[in-house]
């Protein structure tokens, strides 16, 4: 017998709850998954097996590589990775239980088309030896929890989880800053994604119960707790799939730049961050029109991000709420990185009694949108949805979500 589609919709968001809350149970499955499937792959049972989590960032979009604030939590959905050591080598031998599929590569090569997932790990272990580390081969198994293209950061969880991992196999001597710049340098450098610091910091250093204040220019952070109530963060997966280094997320930040070589013009600053509202408006004259757009929305959604924090601090949902709304709204209208499925996602919530607000998350052209919503109000909600598949043709996931720990032995 087929599930009727609200039938569908109910399974995978009993599941998902089951799978990603559980998370001493899951990671103990995981565990033993990745036992069993590192010594059958390798002939070897792994040395240490590693957890990093996947994110969502609450308020704060395209705002960390512009230098400015970011709002994120850990959640526990991620990747499990096993390692072993290949002594007096310089090979890194890559098993995906996902993909089903071992990739063996010297440190200094990548793969190509099909395999280019792969060059996650081995772009990892290319940027630790590129800053000085020294250490010889690894055998890695991982498997992820996280839905690929989702907006969830599963790039950055990898990365975390082999940089972590080699750094306790090998007893490196990196502080939890430069290996989150590492990470980043990977993603920059070997995958060719101009992408901020805000994933990998989250991975590396999220906090269970807590949304994390990170300032991306200083790295200071601080953590937030979460006093929700009967409220939760609910994830909405659009299915509509979105690849950042092949999307218009590296036109985006070269858009920013030119934004603040006009805003110069008026101050002197290094990224949009540097710059109010109102040295916006005495250099609006000035911008070309995409640029305009573009500042005016990072702008605006580093002063969201500060009385995000605030309204989070003092428990005001409602206010939080609105400016997650405010933020989708300007995400699509001036930095115009939505689609008509993430939209629909947004709206719908929004007209559920008991959501306090909705926006997409991540770089946007496809993923997922976060809810803050009430517990008693998510049926309402799941019973909108049947409509998604017959409007779009695709099947919209629903998983709740909390504040978890970043990466860690398991």
């Amino acid at each position: 017998m087929f599930l009727c589609l609200y039938d569908f919709v109910i399974f995978f968001y009993i599941k998902a709850i089951f799978i990603y809350e559980d998370g001493v149970e899951n990671e103990k499955m995981s565990k033993d998954l990745l036992i069993k499937k590192h010594k059958e792959v390798f002939g070897e049972i792994p040395e240490i097996i590693v957890h990093s989590p996947g994110r969502v960032n609450l308020i704060g979009e395209h705002t960390d590589y512009n230098d400015g604030f970011v709002l994120p939590i850990a959640i526990s959905m991620g990747i499990d990775l096993a390692i072993s050591r290949i002594p007096d080598s310089e090979v890194i031998s890559v098993y995906s239980m996902d993909k089903e599929k071992k990739i063996v590569s010297l440190y200094s090569d990548l793969m190509k088309s099909t395999d280019d997932w792969a060059n996650y790990p081995i772009g990892v272990v290319k940027i630790l030896q590129k800053n000085g580390f020294k250490f010889s081969g690894v055998r890695i198994t991982f498997t992820g929890s996280i839905p690929e293209g989702a907006g969830l950061s599963s790039s950055a969880a990898l990365e975390i989880a082999v940089a972590y991992a080699v750094q306790q196999i090998y007893n490196l001597k990196i502080n939890d800053k430069d290996l989150i710049k590492y990470c980043q340098q990977a993603e920059q450098e070997v995958i060719g994604v101009r992408c901020g610091i805000m994933d990998q910091f989250t991975a590396k250093l999220g906090k269970a119960g807590n949304a994390l204040f990170i300032d991306c220019r200083s790295l200071d952070h601080r953590y937030i707790p979460l006093k929700l109530k009967s409220a939760e963060f609910l994830i909405t997966n659009s299915n509509v799939s979105h690849k950042l280094s092949t999307s218009k997320y590296n036109e985006r930040v070269f858009e920013c730049e030119e934004a603040v070589k006009v805003l110069n013009e008026v101050k002197p600053g290094k990224a949009l961050r540097d710059f109010t509202k109102d040295d916006y408006e005495k250099a609006r004259e000035f911008f070309p029109p995409e640029e305009r757009k573009r500042a005016f929305h990072v702008i605006s959604e580093n002063n969201r991000v500060i009385e995000g924090e605030k309204a989070l601090k003092q428990g005001d949902l409602k206010k939080f709420g609105q400016l997650m709304n405010d933020s989708h709204e300007s995400l699509k209208l001036y930095y115009e990185v939505s689609c008509a499925e993430l939209d629909w996602l947004v709206e719908t919530a929004q007209k559920i009694e008991g959501c306090y607000g909705s926006r997409m998350i991540g770089a946007g052209f496809g993923g997922s949108t976060v809810t803050l919503i009430e517990k008693k109000a998510i049926p309402d909600y799941l019973e909108e949805l049947k409509e998604y598949k017959e409007k779009f043709g695709l099947s919209a996931i629903t998983y709740e979500v909390t504040p978890s720990d970043g990466v860690h032995k398991i």
